[in-house]
């Protein structure tokens, strides 16, 4: 059973009924001739995929609370896609590699270690809520990372970027925390 909504807000956030739309930069124009998603750096197999790979992927359903570092929290969200460690490894990381850059559009970032994104509720989600991404909410492609602040959840997702060593993404590099835990109230370094 479910623990009562109030349990399942992290400290300082307050409960919404549907996801404010907020994102860096104006929302971008999807082509499908030239898209792509690409894994990069500390792999033994780079790839370069094209959204109807992602699409003929096996895909897994999430149902997961989702908390934003600006406060507000929606519960129970549905999210379909690619559960990131596929891709990952389809991939193979080589044994150095230990944290991921993601890359977006418009040269947004955000940056995790490999074994945050090895978890098994991590997708790159193409569906929310039993319906095609919206644009505002990521289509094509939106990592979707529950256990973390939303801004972790990069819209529009292009690239991972696989190194030896951390490297800050954009929201990291202008004083956000670099962890992002929304039970630990990880939202500013």
């Amino acid at each position: 059973m479910a623990k009562p909504p109030a349990e399942r807000l992290p400290p300082g956030q307050y409960l919404e009924d549907e996801m404010p739309v907020l994102h860096y930069g104006p929302v971008p124009r999807f082509d499908p001739k030239s898209w792509d998603f690409r894994v990069f750096g500390l792999v033994a197999n780079p790839l370069q995929l094209r959204y109807d790979d992602i699409l003929a992927m096996p895909a897994k359903r999430i149902v997961a609370d989702v908390h934003c570092v600006t406060h507000w929290s929606v519960l129970d969200t549905v999210w379909e896609g690619v559960p990131a460690r596929d891709i990952l490894a389809l991939a193979q990381p080589l044994p150095e590699a230990r944290f991921v850059l993601v890359h977006a559009e418009h040269g947004y970032t955000t940056n995790l270690p490999l074994e945050r994104l090895m978890d098994d509720d991590v997708l790159l989600a193409y569906r929310y809520r039993d319906a095609p991404l919206a644009p505002e909410h990521g289509y094509p492609l939106r990592l979707v990372v529950p256990k973390l602040y939303f801004w972790k959840s990069a819209k529009w997702v292009r690239g991972f970027e696989l190194m030896a060593r951390d490297r800050k993404g954009f929201w990291e590099s202008r004083g956000y925390h670099n962890d992002g835990d929304p039970w630990k109230e990880e939202r500013y370094g």
